[in-house]
């Protein structure tokens, strides 16, 4: 028997309006990632995985961003449909994402602790001294060092390994079910970025939560995903098993995608 999916797109349509026209920016995708798994969406700048992935939680703002058609289904339940306050009662609390750049997400007059208690305050969960314990605890979860010290002191007291790991710290409180990545190694050096890779790995097998990743990197891709996405233009290319589409790609947008991964060759000098 197929599992229920924990995440379900199907058939969504997302478009822009500007004064002159609408613009269609996602045409028709159909997706679906089930509990403890990975299913990353790959594609060019501008090809709508990022506005994918923000319609799960419906942070497009509206307007200008419209859904004409589709519907985005956690456990069963249709979040476009849902009104606001129920809406706000999903966020940060079954499902939580980790933005691309911490520096322009985390609020630079706060200390670290006092933004992840927040999370916990905006949904009425434990006491003061409770909320403290969690975040203490997703700080450690998230392998911050001196959890304690780091609490007290401000972002841009971190490094930019530091702050990412804080993020996840972030999505991590209420103990989410699902956990959307918004390229979340990009600005980050080669070593940091597989140490958060391997992190988000880690979570996945501790906690058993779906994660949807949005990346350009198909290095990253093999990493850690389990099925992949390919988006080009709005459309959804290609999608299947990690190892299915990189051995054989059916589309010929795929098939460019992975001719223009830098490859390392070693040979005899020339």
């Amino acid at each position: 028997m197929t599992p229920t999916p924990l995440l379900e797109i199907s058939d969504l349509h997302i478009s822009f309006s500007s004064h002159r026209s609408e613009v269609p920016a996602v045409r028709g995708i159909d997706l679906a990632l089930e509990a403890g798994r990975t299913l990353a969406l790959v594609g060019e700048s501008g090809s709508g995985k990022s506005s994918t992935a923000l319609s799960v939680l419906r942070l497009n703002p509206e307007p200008p961003a419209t859904y004409p058609r589709g519907r985005v289904a956690f456990d069963g339940t249709d979040l476009l449909s849902l009104d606001p306050r129920r809406l706000r009662a999903v966020r940060g609390r079954d499902i939580s994402m980790v933005f691309q750049d911490p520096m322009a997400t985390l609020n630079p007059l706060r200390t670290v602790g006092s933004q992840l208690m927040e999370v916990l305050a905006i949904h009425r969960t434990g006491t003061r001294t409770e909320r403290r314990r969690r975040m203490l605890e997703a700080l450690e979860q998230a392998r911050v060092p001196q959890p304690d010290q780091r609490a007290a002191q401000y972002p841009h007291q971190l490094s930019g390994g530091l702050r990412q790991r804080v993020m996840l710290a972030m999505a991590l409180m209420s103990r989410p079910r699902l956990l959307i990545a918004d390229e979340p190694t990009t600005a980050l050096d080669v070593t940091t970025q597989a140490e958060i890779l391997d992190l988000l790995r880690t979570l996945q097998r501790e906690t058993g939560m779906g994660i949807l990743l949005i990346t350009h990197d198909l290095g990253v891709v093999a990493s850690v995903a389990d099925h992949v996405a390919v988006m080009h233009g709005g459309l959804l290319a290609e999608q299947g098993d990690v190892l299915q589409v990189f051995e054989d790609p059916q589309a010929e947008y795929t098939r460019s995608l992975l001719a223009a991964t830098p490859r390392l060759e070693i040979g005899e000098p020339a």
